[in-house]
């Protein structure tokens, strides 16, 4: 670089430090921001609140299905079996019994009458909390199930930057959520979410047993036990008394979740939301990230887990779930839905308890609610850490076994996370020099050579000798030490870190709500302006990250520019023209990533500038390069086109050979 250059590059980072440190928002636009980035979510949640108030108002109902009809026998009269009403489910084609407990509640200030014979069913809902301190659970007796999970540990990213303190995080809240179980009796099925449990046993926050009874003695019972300082609890399944009309083969646990909002981009959270599950044999899988989708199962599961961005549940039983019947699925809110701003997807999935007999059955299992540490995940030694989104193959593989030992190692420093990050790329920018040096050479080599394949293309323009221009050009190569891979494989080394290290940041938890610099939380996008309109595929903020990302990504290509060959052949792509666009188009592909990783990157390249100026400055000087080249060139000259005295290669001897047939052909097609 000239003079001029150099005194550029120093004026545009004194201009974006300064820009930095005058722009930055203060505390009450930050206030401000996230204020107006929930006021689709508030006023969704108004609505959705509005309506759940009206629904108490006029009495708490089950939830009876539209394509539900009444069972009605010979007189016309519905069907009732151990004060259970049957419904006809039309689309499943499937009976249902749903219990009558309490009263039943004909149409207000009406009486029941001869007409009106299929009355609504009110069951009561009791709730009851148990706390810890990693777990606030709310139970239900109507259908003995969890209904609300909070973590005291963790906060919104709305209670986050509105610093209102310590409001512990809404997994998800009552109506988004339903666990039980159906037993088909006689060709109908027993919902329990449907049944109005008995508290047999509660012990304070920390163990509560919820009892159904129904007719000849038979008896559910859900145990629920939580522990002092986990993210999991034991969940047991009693039945007893139910006998041969019963198919145990096809008892099956039920389980829908729909998870709240909780990060700052709504629709990256969601996108990564999904259903994962482990088979018995085939291993880990999943359902779609993205589109709705439904899979039967094809295999014994030994765990599901309902995982969105930084946090997740996990049911693992005992024994594994049965294939038969069991499926999972995930459904995405349609536009004007009441959820579309508040909670993430629909979950859900029906898992085949695989009993022997429904008599006298018992199925363990242990629930997780909690996040996606890689740590505190791997600690129960049952793949959960699948989930996390490290990538795939090798990429996988360098952050499990390299990347994140390193990154707990310098987290356990103490250090803030943005100069944990620093660290990070320091060392790893250090063991990769050696690569980078011999880049720098290649670069160097070709650099050199350049006048003389310049000299080449003019020498050979036409297409007939390309293969002549490829021999000299080769020979030129050989006689010189000089390669074009030896730029391209040390390139091919670092790729694999680059992408793992793209995988690794924004699935990190440790970045989650930390704080560096201008930026709010590491985890997203740092944001110096808002825009007054949303850009497609851009968004409505800029990221400074990614701006000193993109600019030090476009001088690192300037100064490698020097070693780019315009196309020599017509309608070949010019590399310095796609080089260049590259750095504009990173603009908008990061602007809504983790700003964690625009800040890695942007240090990485930083460095990497910085190590090429180095070594060219005091390591590698050209001069005597060139001296070494031409030395070895004559050498090889001299001992009949190589470097050391030896014959020609096979390689050599068929280019040639094929040189001299394409040099006949050529002969041949002239004198016709």
């Amino acid at each position: 670089m000239d003079k001029n250059t150099i005194t550029g590059l120093v004026l545009i980072g004194i201009i974006l430090s300064v820009f930095t440190y005058f722009n930055q928002p203060s505390e009450e636009e930050l206030k401000a921001e996230a204020k107006k980035e929930q006021a689709k979510t508030d006023a969704a949640e108004a609505k959705k609140k509005k309506k759940s108030d009206k629904k108490e108002e006029e009495e708490e109902k089950p939830d009876l299905q539209a394509n539900w009809e009444p069972v009605l026998d010979s007189y016309g009269e519905q069907i009732v079996e151990d004060d259970l009403y049957s419904y006809h489910d039309s689309v499943t084609n499937q009976d249902t019994l749903i219990p009558l407990i309490a009263e039943t509640v004909s149409e207000p200030n009406t009486e029941p009458t001869p007409e009106n014979k299929n009355p609504v069913i009110a069951i009561k809902d009791s709730i009851i909390t148990l706390k810890t301190k990693k777990l606030e659970i709310d139970f239900s007796t109507r259908g003995g199930m969890i209904v609300a999970v909070r973590l005291p540990g963790f906060e919104s990213y709305k209670n986050y930057i509105n610093t209102k303190g310590n409001i512990a995080l809404d997994l998800f809240q009552k109506g988004d959520a339903s666990n039980g179980i159906t037993i088909p009796i006689n060709g109908k099925k027993l919902n329990t979410e449907y049944l109005e449990f008995s508290i047999k046993e509660h012990i304070k926050n920390k163990r509560i047993v919820f009892e159904y009874k129904g007719k000849e003695k038979r008896v559910i019972q859900f145990i629920y036990h939580l522990k002092d300082d986990a993210y999991d609890l034991d969940y047991d399944i009693k039945i007893r008394g139910f006998g041969s009309e019963a198919s145990a083969k096809k008892v099956m646990f039920n389980w829908k979740t729909a998870f709240r909002k909780t990060e700052r981009l709504f629709s990256e959270q969601r996108r990564v939301s999904t259903v994962c599950f482990n088979y018995k044999d085939e291993g880990f899988s999943y359902l779609s990230e993205v589109t709705n989708d439904y899979l039967k199962a094809e295999d014994k599961i030994e765990w599901v887990s309902f995982k969105q961005s930084y946090f997740s549940s996990f049911i693992q039983p005992k024994t594994p779930f049965g294939k038969s019947g069991s499926k999972f699925k995930t459904k995405n809110y349609d536009k004007d839905d009441e959820r579309e701003w508040t909670n993430l997807k629909d979950f859900s999935t029906s898992l085949n308890l695989d009993l022997n007999n429904v008599n006298d059955a018992t199925v363990s299992m242990n629930w997780y609610f909690g996040p996606n540490n890689y740590e505190i995940l791997s600690s129960y030694d049952s793949g959960y850490g699948d989930v996390l989104n490290y990538g795939w193959g090798i990429f996988r593989w360098m952050n499990i076994y390299g990347i994140q030992p390193l990154f707990n190692i310098l987290k356990s420093t103490g250090l803030s996370m943005g100069l944990v990050i620093l660290l990070l790329t320091i060392i790893i920018k250090g063991l990769l020099m050696p690569v980078q040096w011999k880049m720098y050479t290649s670069s160097a080599k070709m650099r050199i050579l350049k006048p003389e394949m310049e000299e080449l293309a003019k020498k050979y323009p036409e297409k007939d000798d390309a293969m002549k221009k490829q021999m000299e050009t080769m020979a030129l190569y050989r006689e010189s030490g000089a390669s074009p891979l030896a730029g391209c494989v040390p390139m091919l080394i670092q790729m694999p870190i680059l992408l793992a290290i793209f995988r690794f940041l924004p699935a990190t938890f440790d970045l989650r709500q930390k704080s560096f610099l201008w930026a709010e939380d590491l985890s997203s996008f740092d944001s110096i302006a808002d825009l007054p309109v949303d850009i497609w595929f851009y968004g409505s903020h800029i990221s400074l990250f990614t701006l000193l990302m993109a600019a030090t990504t476009l001088v690192y290509t300037h100064i490698n520019s020097s070693n780019m060959q315009a196309p020599s052949q017509p309608g070949m792509p010019n590399m310095k023209v796609i080089m260049y666009f590259f750095p504009f188009m990173m603009i908008f592909f990061f602007n809504n990533y983790a700003s964690g990783l625009s800040y890695y990157y942007f240090i990485s390249t930083l460095m990497s500038i910085l190590i090429m100026l180095m070594i060219k400055k005091f390591f590698v000087d050209e001069d005597k390069l060139k001296a070494k080249m031409a030395a070895r060139k004559a050498t090889a000259s001299a001992n009949g086109g190589s470097a050391k005295k030896k014959g020609k290669s096979k390689f050599q001897m068929r280019l040639e050979e094929m040189q001299k047939k394409q040099a006949e052909q050529r002969k041949k097609m002239s004198k016709k």
